[in-house]
């Protein structure tokens, strides 16, 4: 499997922002707006990093063989909850970054400041748990072989038999 493109991620969060920015600007016109960003949703989704991180560290402590228990199933899942916690990032780096650009323009009534300020410490939350991903993601990449006959594609007699 591979690991999870920036440019993916770019683009989600990109179209994420656009899609949601398209759906609040109706809404805001019918007269309903969201709610502002509860703190709970930071601490759920800066604790989400965490533990990914955690995963992920453990893994790179097996590969460094200073945890030979480590069950390689387990590596694997961690690789995938680590793409998905990269790509759920993105999806919420957009989420929040549309719900500050719908009232970018209303900066001046406090009401509306204070929903962009929550909602841009949610997306820089986000942002976090994207990165933490990726890191995690990275943890988890198998190393290059150490053999230079198998580095450079030297497939002789020895490496066949081998």
């Amino acid at each position: 499997m591979r690991r999870t493109s920036i440019r993916v991620l770019a683009l989600t969060a990109a179209g994420v922002a656009l899609a949601g920015l398209a759906v609040l600007r109706v809404l805001d016109v019918r007269g309903l707006r969201l709610g502002p960003v509860a703190w709970i949703e930071d601490v759920a989704i800066l604790a989400l990093a965490a533990l990914i991180f955690w995963l992920g560290w453990t893994v790179r402590a097996y590969q460094k063989g200073n945890r030979p228990d480590l069950d390689p199933i387990r590596a694997a899942r961690t690789f995938v909850l680590a793409k998905a916690g990269a790509l759920t990032g993105a999806i919420l780096t957009g989420r929040y970054l549309a719900s500050v650009l719908v009232v970018v323009g209303n900066l001046d009534v406090a009401s509306q400041r204070d929903r962009a300020i929550g909602a841009g410490i949610a997306m820089l939350c986000s942002i976090v748990l994207t990165v933490v991903a990726l890191v995690a993601e990275r943890f988890c990449e198998l190393p290059p072989p150490d053999d230079d006959a198998e580095r450079d594609g030297d497939h002789g007699p020895e490496a066949i038999a081998g």
